[in-house]
């Protein structure tokens, strides 16, 4: 009989309760500290470093893509962009579960997708599950709108 020891990021992964706090989050979440510091403080003329930097911290992107910073995320690599993608300024996205955002998308200034769902106890105890958010295709989110 094989023990199969379930680690934090695949209960995260998988939308169930996990220790944020665990050491191969931890790896996953400076990283992404890293890039996006490197992303928010880079010149205006550095666009070929910048989407560089966007290229290593996300999943997957579209050739043709373009996030405006400050950007934040928590980690990064669960975020997947498409094509024609456009994020205006002050985009964040918590990417505790996997995000995947299609082809001809635009975010307007200080767009916010959640995906952490947290546990909370009223009267008893309640516990919701994250959300994978597919963005359909061709689609449009104003600004200052939380996903």
């Amino acid at each position: 009989m094989e023990d199969k020891t379930v680690t934090e990021k695949e209960l995260m992964l998988s939308e169930q309760l996990y220790i944020a706090n665990d050491p191969e989050l931890g790896v996953d979440n400076n990283k992404a500290k890293r890039l996006t510091h490197l992303i928010n403080t880079a010149s205006d003329e550095d666009r070929e470093k910048i989407q560089g930097y966007f290229r290593k911290l996300l999943k997957k992107t579209g050739k043709n893509f373009w996030i405006e910073p400050p950007f934040r995320c928590d980690y990064g690599c669960h975020i997947s962009v498409g094509e024609n993608f456009y994020a205006n300024y002050d985009c964040i996205i918590l990417d505790v579960c996997e995000v995947n955002i299609g082809d001809n998308v635009f975010f307007g200034p200080r767009v916010s997708v959640y995906t952490a769902g947290h546990p909370c106890k009223v009267i008893r105890h309640i516990t919701e599950k994250d959300h994978a958010y597919w963005k359909e295709q061709e689609a449009q989110y104003k600004k200052n709108k939380s996903l």
